[in-house]
């Protein structure tokens, strides 16, 4: 199966606030955002699910949410522990 997200990836970006949500709430410092994220869900072992309007991104302990229509990528963070 084809997933909607990795054949367009080069749709995704963010905006300055979501930039700085995403650096604050994963302390990502002089990083491109958009760049570190494309790179995570391009990764092998992201796992990668649509829910309603989102994509959910869970890879090396993070979560990154992407809405399903723009790509815009609304927020990053540490996943919670169980």
């Amino acid at each position: 199966m084809i997933n909607e997200l990795l054949v367009n990836i080069e749709k995704v970006h963010t905006t300055d606030m979501g930039a700085n949500r995403i650096r604050r709430n994963l302390g990502l410092v002089d990083s491109d955002v958009v760049m570190w994220c494309k790179s995570k869900i391009l990764d092998e072992g992201a796992d990668i699910t649509r829910q309603g309007k989102n994509w959910y991104v869970r890879i090396d302990g993070c979560v990154i949410t992407v809405n399903a229509s723009s790509y815009t990528i609304i927020t990053a963070h540490k996943e919670k522990r169980a």
